[in-house]
């Protein structure tokens, strides 16, 4: 009795083999990707390890305390450039929240409408607005119109910046929200407003939080958009200027008015005039305020992590 056997068909791998094969290429793979996680990780360990090394050696409390000195002299700190950029932080995050909440509201619950597109559309173009050009725009706006650099110009455009941040990421976690929670509200009789303001913005609240607290960090590291709007100011002092006002009785909204109408320093413009400067004091600063930035915007995405996988394990 003959016997006939069936050619494997080409491309065929026996099950050990194939086994063996896929085995392989999973390691191959792995270790690629290991190896390209290690080369993107290099550049920030390096200039994290680096920043801490050069400027922990110059931060102090006269840094944080204390008015500049003259050129050359040793001594002083950056008081001016810390509270110039708090009130422009304070400043651009009050112009920009409030818009960017209500427009990712209507992008969400509107999103096949031509505004609702238009929304979207408008904040991914402007979140590739270099922000040069947005400070510049910001200079004609209200530098030109006012005759003068102001911390409101800064807050302004330093606002535009953040926008597209808090926008997209607020549209996004409303979109997480369930839908039975609006639903019940309406069928109680709520209106659209409250229901969106009193049972959705909540719900969504915690990621909201983290799209402010990111777009916080991102305008806090511009310095593009401050060379065109608050120019620098190394003595600006809000502690003169409410004890001056005081002593003057003069209104809240006078004192007010004289801390964000007037140039401010902030940290990233100190540490660009700084850094081209020739005294070794001053680049020993400029180091000391880079450290300082970068401290702060590494806590800052780290507490957002911390609060997207809180919320992530809760919900769960």
């Amino acid at each position: 009795m003959s016997t006939t056997t069936r050619a494997a068909p080409r491309g065929y791998i026996q099950p050990r083999a194939g086994f063996l094969y896929r085995r392989a290429v999973n390691v191959l793979m792995l270790t690629l990707t290991g190896v390209a996680t290690l080369l993107a990780l290099v550049p920030l360990v390096w200039i994290v390890v680096y920043v801490l090394i050069t400027g922990g050696k110059y931060i102090n409390l006269d840094l944080f305390v204390r008015m500049p000195v003259a050129l050359g002299d040793p001594g002083g700190g950056v008081l001016p450039a810390l509270e110039g950029t708090i009130i422009t932080t304070v400043l651009s995050t009050l112009f920009s929240v409030p818009v960017a909440v209500l427009a990712a509201f209507y992008a969400a619950d509107h999103a096949n409408t031509p505004l609702g597109i238009a929304i979207r559309f408008g904040t991914d173009v402007l979140a590739g607005v270099p922000s040069i050009v947005i400070g510049l725009f910001g200079y004609a706006l209200i530098v030109v119109p006012q005759g003068h650099y102001s911390a409101l110009a800064a807050g302004v455009a330093v606002g535009i910046v953040m926008l597209p941040t808090v926008t997209r990421t607020t549209e996004e976690m409303l979109k997480l929200v369930p839908k039975s929670l609006r639903e019940g509200s309406l069928a109680l009789g709520a209106p659209e407003w409250v229901t969106s303001l009193r049972v959705v913005l909540p719900a969504a609240a915690s990621g909201v939080v983290t799209g402010v607290m990111l777009a916080i960090a991102r305008g806090v590291g511009e310095t593009a958009p401050l060379l065109f709007t608050a120019l620098g100011n190394d003595r600006y002092e809000v502690g003169q200027i409410i004890t001056s006002g005081v002593q003057g009785h003069l209104p809240f909204l006078t004192i007010l008015n004289r801390i964000i109408d007037q140039p401010v320093d902030g940290l990233t413009l100190t540490m660009w005039k700084y850094a081209q400067q020739p005294f070794p004091e001053r680049i020993q600063q400029a180091w000391a305020v880079a450290l300082v930035l970068m401290l702060f915007v590494l806590l800052t995405n780290i507490v957002v992590r911390w609060v997207v996988t809180r919320n992530r394990v809760a919900g769960h």
